[in-house]
């Protein structure tokens, strides 16, 4: 076990792929002789060559493509998109192919394509730097949606993405890349991508979480401690596959949820997190599941984002509600 940063536990995982399967490629922009704008790919063009880390154009669409050509001609490729709110211009590449080449070909090809995707807010970034596009991304069937929360999580959650046979999208919270954690950098085989995790355990609530809130709700569950609340944070880790045996059998120990995301409320993934709740818990409900979330406006200025983001004064109001229902 070594501490290590999210970066370098990602770059663990990627350099372990590279290692293991020479059909591994990464690519992206700057991800070769710079080493990725966050660094995650640092060394690996040195150490592996440019045949198998390389820089591509500033083209998002091109990069996916590139990838699905690739991955059709029997290549584990790993592109990179470099901001979250780059990948839009990829969306009809990944929905309209990427997704769907599996079904399209009745099986005959598996799309074995993880496409790094830096995520979230809370870096203080520019305009298309910080987006939360994951009930996008879960809404597009033949995709699976991939989250980290902490180093530990990244390492071994990216060399499964990797070595799935269908597309995964792997959204790595930015806020989170310079957390610490002691990571063991082989890879835990009960670890599964759609196996969700209980971080704390508790009695009076769940707070429900992925990506960078996951940390967030551990600072609420830490705070309600101090007078008597103890509640339970679920790390869903994937939202497709969704863990819903795990996030119902939480829920039903302690009868109220809390759904908590940075992304507008509007038809974001906390809507699919109550319905599954509704249908599979109602009668163990004891409170409405409430959502906190970002607010339906486009992603504010640094200077506004901390407004925007789900605070730790609103999680705990929203436990609160549940808590007095």
């Amino acid at each position: 076990m070594t501490e290590m940063t999210m970066v370098e536990a990602l770059n663990g995982a990627l350099r372990h792929c590279l290692e293991k399967d020479p059909r591994t490629l990464v690519f992206g922009e700057d991800v070769g002789r710079l080493g990725g704008v966050f660094r995650v790919t640092d060394g690996l063009q040195r150490d592996f060559g440019e045949e198998r880390v390389f820089d591509t154009p500033l083209a998002e669409s091109g990069i996916v493509g590139i990838a699905i050509g690739l991955a059709l001609a029997g290549w584990r490729p790993v592109p990179e998109i470099q901001f979250d709110g780059f990948s839009f211009p990829a969306l009809d590449q990944i929905m309209t192919n990427l997704a769907k080449m599996r079904g399209r070909s009745r099986g005959a090809y598996s799309m074995p394509v993880t496409l790094r995707l830096p995520s979230y807010g809370g870096i203080g970034g520019p305009e298309h730097h910080s987006e939360s596009p994951e009930a996008v991304y879960a809404h597009t069937a033949g995709l699976k949606v991939v989250t980290p929360s902490g180093p530990n999580e990244a390492f071994n959650l990216l060399v499964r993405s990797i070595r799935d046979p269908d597309p995964v999208l792997f959204m790595e919270p930015k806020s989170r890349y310079w957390a610490k954690e002691q990571v063991a950098l082989e890879p835990i085989a009960s670890w599964p991508i759609g196996k969700a995790r209980v971080v704390r355990e508790g009695g009076h609530a769940t707070l429900v979480a992925w990506g960078p809130m996951v940390h967030r709700c551990l600072q609420v569950a830490a705070a309600a401690a101090e007078d008597g609340v103890e509640l339970e944070v679920l790390d869903l880790r994937s939202l497709v596959p969704l863990d819903v045996e795990t996030l119902v059998a939480s829920t039903v120990k302690t009868g109220r949820a809390v759904v908590v995301h940075e992304a507008p409320l509007t038809a974001g993934f906390g809507a699919e997190i109550s319905a599954r709740l509704m249908e599979n818990a109602f009668d163990d409900l004891q409170a409405p599941v409430q959502r906190v979330t970002g607010w339906d406006i486009p992603y504010p200025t640094a200077t506004q984002e901390n407004d925007y983001i789900p605070s730790l004064d609103r999680i705990l109001l929203a436990v609160q509600k549940v808590l007095d229902y």
